[in-house]
């Protein structure tokens, strides 16, 4: 717990520069204006309601019956109204009286002083829950499942308390500069219109999601922008912190101690390896409205972890789609985890226009932030748990293949809680993968098989393609940028790769509507594929496997993360 603690103060500091953050700050550095008292109140505001809704907005909700975004929206009317009362002064004035009545207070009490940075502060808390990094991810995930205790309120206020530092450091420093300078002192009625000004700005772009789209420009122009911020939480030391308290909490060891990833059960064979962990994800469900555990009770239920880029991913889903269409109203139920592998593929309407391609009708939740994949310790896409009617694990695989098992354990489950099952036609035939080049992602951090040259890291330079590729290796020519997890380039450029498989895919991301990538099979042109979404894009669909030689030209900015192969 203390390790969690200190890390959480550390990770409250450097929030502060969090990209989702930026947008904020004009609210942050309008604390320097005003009564003395003012900054103190921003972050006494912030403090208290920050750890408030994030321990208790989930139950609040819940009981209130009302929508999530609501204490959002009460929040982006008090900076809206505060922005207002500073550009138009007898409204700020009536404000102040009013408050200072309300407190008992003198003038400076309202306003421009503690009362008035209170309620920034507080409005500021139910802002910044989103911007979070995995400690308190983990601590919100709690909270959703009702497993509250004395240790996510010491992180969350260690949080808070570090988030508190820079944003004091920030006000004084603000109001330092204004006594600094004697002319912006004499002019402080104006600035504070400014303020105002800014606030209502602020405001009004979270309310049309301006801020995200600010977030987004800045995580394409400086990609490792974000996960730098992040990085002091995403160690071996935290993330063992994590998973022992996670079984601390659940007072028995975690369902992935009871999976063994090494020995999954074979040949349909059933067992029990424990009751299926709650719902706790909780991003934006698609097909469906909200579920529970419990609303699946009764059911037999096949969990499936999944992203929609991932080849492996897409190859189940004819087999998944067989088994919802056979067994859908016989008491079988799918439900898809999207746990996404790369930043596009977190972004709802790319999802949802995945889905739709793929012919996915039964409920899918977005697990961004990948609690439901630490509730299971899942390691794999694809994975497949099934359940019960009864709630408990009964069998799971990993990868693709066992179809044949897998709808045998359907069946099975079905039957044993008195469904009377229909055959509904014959099964799917596997065919499996011809490959024998395994998966290569483009980017440094994973990287195997480049051969161009040394990798130049996030910087712009030009390469030169290299000769006679092996199996698996790759090069490039023309300018690249090589991230840590996609390579970009800006104008032109090729890229050249030995393999030895039958289909051939590549994770492809537009940035420009004339992106256009050609691709060429043994130095013969295959065809011109023109993206328009960030996606698993099929290059070749070869009459049968074999080692052959594959370039992709692109023209336009276009990014690519991986190719996978089949």
């Amino acid at each position: 717990m203390t390790v969690l603690t200190f890390f959480a103060f550390l990770s409250g500091i450097v929030t502060i520069l969090s990209p989702c953050i930026l947008p904020v700050l004009p609210l942050v550095l309008s604390g320097s204006v005003g009564g003395k008292r003012k900054p103190f109140g921003v972050v006494v505001g912030f403090i208290a309601s920050f750890s408030l809704f994030t321990l208790t907005l989930s139950a609040l909700v819940q009981a209130l019956n009302i929508a999530p975004d609501t204490m959002r929206i009460v929040a982006l009317v008090i900076i809206i109204g505060f922005g207002t009362l500073l550009v138009i002064p007898p409204l700020q004035k009536k404000f102040e009286l009013l408050a200072s009545k309300m407190v008992g207070g003198k003038r400076s009490s309202g306003k421009s002083g503690f009362t008035g940075g209170l309620l920034v502060g507080a409005s500021l808390g139910l802002i910044w829950t989103p911007c979070v990094g995995p400690i308190m991810a983990s601590v919100i995930g709690l909270a959703v499942s009702q497993q509250v205790d004395g240790g996510a309120v010491l992180i969350v206020i260690a949080y808070a308390l570090g988030t508190a530092l820079p944003m004091l450091g920030i006000m004084f420093g603000g109001r330092g500069l204004l006594n600094r300078f004697p002319r912006l002192t004499s002019h402080t009625d104006k600035i504070q219109r400014v303020f105002g000004v800014l606030m209502i700005g602020v405001g009004l772009s979270i309310a049309f999601g301006w801020d995200r789209q600010f977030q987004t420009f800045i995580l394409r122009t400086f990609p490792n922008y974000g996960t730098s911020i992040t990085a002091i939480e995403n160690n071996s030391l935290i993330q063992e912190a994590l998973s022992r308290r996670s079984g601390e909490l659940n007072k028995e060891e975690p369902v992935g101690h009871e999976l063994s990833w090494d020995n999954p059960p074979k040949n349909a064979k059933l067992g029990d390896f424990g009751a299926a962990p709650e719902i706790v994800t909780d991003g934006k469900w698609l097909n469906s409205e909200p579920l529970t555990m419990d609303d699946l009770k009764g059911k037999v239920v096949l969990l499936d972890f999944w992203t929609y880029s991932c080849v492996n991913c897409v190859r189940t889903m004819p087999y998944l789609k067989d088994w919802y269409e056979k067994y859908g109203d016989q008491g079988f139920e799918i439900i898809g985890f999207h746990a996404p592998e790369f930043a596009f593929e977190r972004d709802v309407d790319n999802l949802a226009s995945a889905m739709e391609d793929l012919g996915v009708s039964w409920p899918v939740v977005q697990d961004n932030s990948f609690d439901q994949w630490r509730a299971y310790n899942n390691r794999y896409w694809p994975a497949h748990y099934f359940i019960d009617a009864r709630g408990r694990i009964r069998y799971f695989h990993f990868g693709e293949g066992e179809y044949e098992n897998s709808e045998k354990v359907i069946r099975k489950l079905l039957k044993e809680a008195g469904y009377e099952v229909e055959t509904g036609g014959d099964s799917l035939s596997w065919e499996g993968i011809d490959s024998k080049t395994s998966e290569i992602y483009l980017g440094y951090e994973r990287s195997e098989g480049f051969s161009s040259a040394e990798f130049e890291k996030d910087r712009a330079v030009s390469y030169s393609h290299a000769e006679d590729l092996e199996n698996g290796q790759w090069s490039l020519e023309g300018k690249w940028i090589i991230r840590d997890d996609f390579i970009q380039v800006d104008s032109e450029g090729s890229l050249r790769l030995g393999f030895y498989s039958k289909d051939l895919f590549l994770v492809i991301e537009p940035l420009e509507e004339s992106s256009e990538v050609q691709v060429y099979l043994d130095d013969k042109s295959v065809q011109t594929i023109r993206p328009t979404e960030s996606k698993l894009y099929q290059l070749l669909d070869l009459p049968e496997a074999g080692s052959h030689t594959a370039t992709v030209k692109v023209k336009g900015a276009t990014r690519f993360y991986a190719f996978t192969f089949g």
